[in-house]
């Protein structure tokens, strides 16, 4: 008998709808960067949709490119303060900062790179006359 219907889903379901493995699911359970799961007498796990939520808000950070430890450090933030938004998202816009930077870097660090592959190709192209 499946569980999942509009309020709720088992793990399969919930793995299919967020486009993640059942034990990536379980992983982010293990650290706490979601509760976990409610479960039937069973002991099948069942999630609501404010699971799917949290879950959407997790996958979000990781795409961001936030790494395992910020987000569990965010997780705990949003336990402590889940209905005063103001006090995880300074906290959320140092990690953004941060990544952006990062990113910015790695930007100008690969435009070098392609200014000095492109002379390199041209020089190469020049002395063996390889020119199109």
């Amino acid at each position: 008998m499946r569980l999942s219907n509009e309020e709720f889903m088992q793990i399969s379901d919930l793995g299919e709808k967020l486009g993640i493995t059942a034990r990536t699911i379980r992983l982010y359970e293990k650290m706490g960067l979601v509760d976990p799961p409610k479960r039937t007498n069973g002991r099948v796990r069942y999630y609501e949709k404010s699971d799917v939520k949290r879950f959407k808000f997790v996958l979000k950070l990781k795409t961001l490119g936030l790494s395992l430890d910020e987000m569990k450090e965010l997780a705990d933030i949003y336990k402590r303060e889940e209905s005063v938004p103001e006090k995880i998202m300074p906290r959320l816009l140092e990690f953004l900062d941060t990544h952006l930077e990062s990113i910015r870097t790695k930007v100008a660090t690969l435009k070098s790179l392609e200014t000095e592959i492109d002379a390199y190709r041209q020089r190469i192209a020049n002395e063996f006359k390889l020119l199109k």
